[in-house]
């Protein structure tokens, strides 16, 4: 979801002094990326806005979605 995804959290794991975490690269990527997780937001609201009443896809919220890469990201590391 989110372009040059692999660049980004390898720049978020650099910049991390302690141990890398789930948690601990999901704040510093909030820190360091402010305008991503904005845009992140945003097509997430808009997706929502735009269903229509009854019909319903499963889209992850941000964090969740986030989150999820970010743990896939770690384990092939």
């Amino acid at each position: 979801m989110i372009p040059n995804q692999e660049e980004l959290f390898r720049k978020t794991l650099d910049s991390l002094n302690e141990k890398p975490t789930e948690q601990n690269m999901f704040n510093m990527f909030l820190k360091l990326y402010p305008a991503e997780w904005k845009a992140l937001k945003v097509t997430f609201s808009k997706f929502n806005r735009s269903k229509q009443f009854g019909k319903t896809i499963p889209l992850p919220k941000p964090e969740v979605s986030i989150r999820k890469e970010i743990r896939v990201w770690l384990n092939k590391q």
